[in-house]
Order: C-alpha cells, then sequence, then structure tokens
C-alpha cells in the first residue's frame, strides 16, 4: 500500500469534526466522551498504520480506496453522542424521561464497543502478520501498551456508568455482558462481510456497516428478550422506552429480509438434492422449483413469521399489514395523492435515465446525480408535511431494495437477469458485480437522519441532512467542479475547489429558504447558524477527501453536527 502523510484531508475533517462533538458535549457525558476521544485516538493509530505499512489485511477490500479505518470507527459513535446531547438538553427540561435517556446510553455504549470490537480484531491481525515492517508497529511493547490501555480504559468507563444508571449489582454485570456481545458480534460480523462479499467495501466502510447492524439486531434482540423476561435481563429499564409501531414494522422487516438468504440457502440445499437425485422432470424444472421456493418462503417470513415478532414485541391489536392499511388510509387523500406522486417522479426518471444511460454519452457520475436531485423531489415535501407517513414509506423502499438485491444476486428467475442487467447502467466504481450498494446508500442516506430525528428534536434542519448533503451539496459539487473545476485539491484527486465551493454555497442557501419555511409551518426554530456553517462546512470538505462511500459517512456528519 502506498505511504500516505500521517494527517490527510480526509483525517483532518474527522479530527475537526470529533473535536466539535467534543467541545460541545456536556459534564453529565463526560464518561462517553472520554470514550469517543480514546476510541478517535486508537482508530488514528491503526488508520496511520495500517495505510503506512506493508501490512495487507487478510481479505480483499474495495479496490482504490484507503482504509477509512479513522472515519468508520467514530462515525456510528459520534451519531449517538450527538444524539445523547440533544436528549440532555431535552431531560434538563422534562420533555424525556429516565427511560429514554438510559436507553441511548446503552445503545451508546454497545455502538462503542461494536467498534471497539472491531479495532481489537484488525490490532491482533496486524501483530500475526509476517510483512508489518512499520516503525512504532504494533508488534512492539508501545503499540501494545497503548492499545491495551484504551481498551482498558474504556472498560472501566463502561462500568462506571453503568454502576450510575443501574440499581442492582447484577444488572451491571448483565449489561456489561449484553456490551462485551456486541464487540464480539461485530469483529465476527466484520470478517463474514468481508469474506462473503470480496471487494465491495473498504474497511471503514464495512465497519460502519457491521457496527450498524449489530446495534439494530441486537436491539432486536434485546427488547425480545426484555418482553420475555425483565427481570433477569436488566434490559427492563432501557428498552422500556416507547416503541412505535412504524419504526418495529421497519425493524422486523428489514432484519428479516436480511436474514432471509440464510433460510433460502439451507432450502435451496434440500431443493438442488431433490433435483440432482436422477430425476429428468426435477432437472427440467430446476429454475422454475428455486423461484417458486423464493416467492413462496419469502411469503411465508413476510407474512407469518415477521408479523409474529411485530406483534409479541408490541401488542399490535390487529395484523400489522392491516395496521399499515389502516395507517395510510387514516388520511387517504394527502398519502394517497403522494404515493401518485412519487410513482410518477419514479417512472419518469427511471424512464428518461435509463435510455440516456445507454445512448448518451453523458457521464455517469453526471446521470448518477440526477437521481438526487430526483430524491429531493420526491422526499422534501414529504418530510415538510407527512414525516410519519415518509418514514413509513423509506421502510418499503428499502424492503424493496432488499427483495430485488436478493432476486438479482441469486438470479432468481424470471426477474434475476433482468434486474441485474438494469442495475448495471447505473453503477459506478464502488459497485461491483456481486453486490450494487449505490442505491442503498442513497436511500439510507437521506432516511437515517429522518428515522433518527423521531421522538424528540429540537434542531428543525436535523431530519435533512441527507436531502441537503446529498439531494443538493453533492450534487452541486458534482456538477460544478465537472464543469467548471480547475482547482484540484489534491494531484491525484478529481475534486475541485470550484465544487466544493459551490456544495458548501447550495446546501447554506437551501438552509437559508428551508428555515422560514418550517417557521410557516409551525416549527419552533433553535438552530444556531455558527454550528450550521460548522456542519455544512465539515460536511462539504469530507465530500472533497474521502475516498469512502460519501453518501454513507456524508449525511450521519452532517446530522450530528446540526444536532449540536
Amino acid at each position: 500500500m502506498a505511504s500516505q502523510s500521517l494527517c490527510n484531508g480526509e483525517r483532518a475533517v474527522v479530527l475537526l469534526f470529533i473535536s466539535a462533538i467534543l467541545f460541545s458535549t456536556p459534564s453529565s457525558l463526560f464518561s462517553q466522551a472520554l470514550v469517543l476521544f480514546l476510541l478517535a485516538i486508537a482508530a488514528l493509530f491503526l488508520d496511520i498504520r495500517l495505510d503506512n505499512s506493508n501490512f495487507s489485511v487478510p481479505f480483499k477490500t474495495r479496490p482504490g480506496a484507503s482504509s477509512g479505518i479513522f472515519l468508520g470507527a467514530v462515525t456510528l459513535p459520534a451519531v449517538m453522542i450527538s444524539r445523547l446531547i440533544q436528549l440532555s438538553r431535552a431531560f434538563s427540561l422534562h420533555e424525556v424521561g429516565i427511560k429514554e435517556l438510559g436507553y441511548l446510553k446503552v445503545q451508546y455504549w454497545a455502538t462503542s464497543a461494536s467498534c471497539f470490537g472491531v479495532l481489537i480484531f484488525i490490532f491482533l491481525l496486524m501483530r500475526r502478520s509476517p510483512n508489518n515492517s512499520c516503525s512504532f508497529s504494533s508488534n512492539s511493547p508501545q503499540g501494545l501498551k497503548f492499545s491495551s490501555s484504551c481498551v482498558v480504559s474504556c472498560a472501566v468507563l463502561c462500568c462506571v456508568s453503568f454502576a450510575i444508571i443501574s440499581y442492582y449489582g447484577l444488572h451491571t454485570v448483565l449489561l456489561l455482558l449484553w456490551v462485551l456481545f456486541h464487540g464480539v458480534a461485530a469483529a465476527k460480523l466484520i470478517q463474514h462481510v468481508h469474506n462473503t462479499f470480496p471487494s465491495c467495501a473498504s474497511i471503514g466502510e464495512a465497519l460502519l456497516v457491521t457496527s450498524g447492524l449489530v446495534l439494530y439486531f441486537g436491539d432486536m434482540l434485546g427488547c425480545t428478550i426484555a418482553k420475555i423476561d425483565g427481570y433477569w435481563i436488566p434490559l427492563d429499564l432501557q428498552y422500556g422506552a416507547k416503541r412505535s409501531e412504524i419504526s418495529t414494522i421497519i425493524q422486523g422487516v428489514v432484519l428479516g429480509l436480511l436474514l432471509f438468504p440464510i433460510f433460502f440457502k439451507f432450502l435451496l440445499q434440500i431443493w438442488e438434492h431433490i433435483a440432482s437425485s436422477g430425476h429428468s422432470e426435477a432437472r427440467a424444472c430446476n429454475e422454475i422449483g428455486k423461484s417458486l421456493i423464493f416467492h413462496t418462503s419469502l411469503a411465508f417470513i413476510l407474512i407469518v413469521i415477521i408479523p409474529s415478532w411485530m406483534q409479541f414485541v408490541l401488542d399490535f391489536h390487529m395484523h400489522p399489514l392491516l395496521w399499515i392499511f389502516k395507517f395510510v388510509f387514516s388520511e387517504p387523500l394527502k398519502r394517497l395523492s403522494l404515493c401518485i406522486y412519487w410513482v410518477g417522479v419514479i417512472y419518469a426518471s427511471i424512464l428518461r435515465f435509463y435510455n440516456i444511460s445507454k445512448n448518451s454519452k453523458v457521464e455517469r457520475i453526471l446521470l448518477r446525480k440526477y437521481y438526487h436531485l430526483m430524491a429531493v423531489s420526491m422526499f422534501l415535501p414529504a418530510v415538510i408535511f407527512q414525516p410519519k407517513f415518509l418514514d413509513l414509506a423509506f421502510g418499503a423502499a428499502l424492503a424493496a431494495f432488499l427483495t430485488l438485491e436478493i432476486i438479482r444476486v441469486w438470479r432468481i428467475w424470471p426477474l434475476g437477469q433482468l434486474v441485474h442487467q438494469f442495475m448495471n447502467a447505473f453503477t459506478d466504481h464502488r459497485d461491483s458485480n456481486l453486490l450494487v450498494v449505490s442505491h442503498f446508500s442513497l436511500l439510507l442516506g437521506c432516511a437515517l437522519p429522518i428515522w433518527m430525528s423521531s421522538g424528540y428534536n429540537d434542531r428543525p434542519l436535523a431530519p435533512f441532512a441527507g436531502i441537503l448533503s446529498l439531494g443538493i451539496g453533492d450534487t452541486m459539487a458534482s456538477m460544478v467542479g465537472h464543469k467548471y473545476g480547475v482547482l484540484r485539491w489534491s494531484k491525484t484527486g478529481k475534486k475541485t475547489i470550484e465544487g466544493t465551493a459551490a456544495g458548501i454555497t447550495s446546501v447554506l442557501v437551501a438552509c437559508s429558504i428551508l428555515l422560514p419555511l418550517l417557521a410557516s409551518t409551525g416549527y419552533i426554530l433553535t438552530q444556531h447558524w455558527v454550528s450550521l456553517l460548522l456542519a455544512v462546512t465539515a460536511s462539504g470538505l469530507l465530500e472533497a477527501y474521502t475516498a469512502q462511500l460519501d453518501n454513507a459517512f456524508i449525511p450521519l456528519i452532517f446530522y450530528s453536527l446540526l444536532c449540536l
């Protein structure tokens, strides 16, 4: 791996981001802030060592991308602590209870443990590497003492925090075991992700995905266990926080679809064993049988298994599918009109852009930015006037994307090959034939700030973080930089100073228009222009410098800074 400077542009922006978070953290969250500081130091240490050594990880990462460990390790914990800062303000005003704050603190510790677990896993790989030639290597006593001190310090701070928020000593021990479970699970999952999808993600991107998945799965498991027995599992206090029907439906469907390939693979092995047993009819109908098994098992999971879990954890008074229909038709004119508008925009855009992608010489990067503008036109009206319905619509879109990607990867008849050909028209260097991630990152980049802003939110621009940073800032930076850009940020990169300036300016203009509009709809404006300027500038500079998947990281960084 080519030698890089100790503090490149991406690391400098992340350091600015972490500094802003730590500076804004109140004294009541001192232990959480200290752990974030230690996590950032450990991640920066590994990031520099990995990018400036001959060490190579034992799995294939995305070609052309740096390790991204520093950015990937601190992003999700920083998001959680920003949300904690926001809820701490609400708690001081008696607008949220101790359960909501305690629940989020447990989530923060689980997230930090997941990131630390991955860092320890990478550290152990570096120690065992025979070709590690760093001057200050992870094999050295200094490196070992430094990494060990970070881990021990975080464990002590975690114990102290849990001892404060728990009522019984046994609960503190169980909470520590629960957090440790997240760390071990994240280390195992990132190894599985890289082995299953080689060359599809950098280490930082995989770290962000695995820590998020472990946190999401852990939340699902935690609320299920708390529902079964709230005494032996101390999560009855933290997981007793109010859960909405929409968030439970989204969580059940998404995690069910993520687990579905394991179930389908098992059924497929049984089917292939029967089909290869010598029966000519079975061999002739192999593809049709595979398709029938897929659709039947998928319907069973979505209609029976997942709704059963939803009704267990939340006590739905009807089948969740019926609840969805009731929710949609509770305001039929607004919500059905919005659905018709979305379908029309999607149909017209896909039809137009797909023909352009096949017949035009327009660069694919610009063609993909048109979809960012389409996301603005679709989501901006809904997040202002129908935010709850948009939450549900994002979940439905994510479920549809997951289903189509499973169909594409497994080549399920009759749509598998058609979906594969269509997706290839909009891929770029960050996608591969094995896994197409661009559409997921754009959707989640817009959806996550909106989902995380549910409940208490005293920063009106926070839900718009994805739409503003990706739909407007990233799009304008790419278009202006491609057409008018002359001064480049680096000799080897393509990003230009003109494009970055255009992106930052366009987001600030959009915010100046959006804030009065939100005020007219009843929002109480508490967004400070200094923090807004910092958030816009930091996210714009990150877009200019990072080699990671910007659709995944920029909205989360922007959201975190807007919450301060």
